[in-house]
């Protein structure tokens, strides 16, 4: 059992990353139609989640939310807490 976790470990991380970069593509999509928006706590919650690599690269690639300072400081805030822990995680 133990030897997969690893491999699900990478696979959770690839799902959470595809769906908040997908997600700001959609919201982005979203604003330029005046639809519904996807709610900004959700978002955040992508990214804590697991996917702020996505989150950083869905900002960046679909210029959305760049105006925002809680979205420049707080998504890349997060990114680097999870690289972090993840250095913590390897190295203890």
């Amino acid at each position: 059992m133990r030897e997969y976790l690893p491999l699900a470990a990478a696979a959770y991380l690839l799902l959470m990353n595809l769906a908040a970069f997908f997600t700001f593509g959609a919201d982005k999509r979203r604003a330029k139609r005046a639809a519904w928006r996807v709610p900004e706590k959700t978002l955040f919650l992508l990214a804590l989640l697991g996917g702020s690599v996505g989150a950083v690269c869905g900002m960046r690639v679909f210029h959305h939310k760049t105006r925002h300072w809680y979205f420049r400081y707080g998504l890349p805030a997060i990114l680097l807490a999870q690289l972090a822990l993840a250095a913590w995680l390897l190295l203890r």
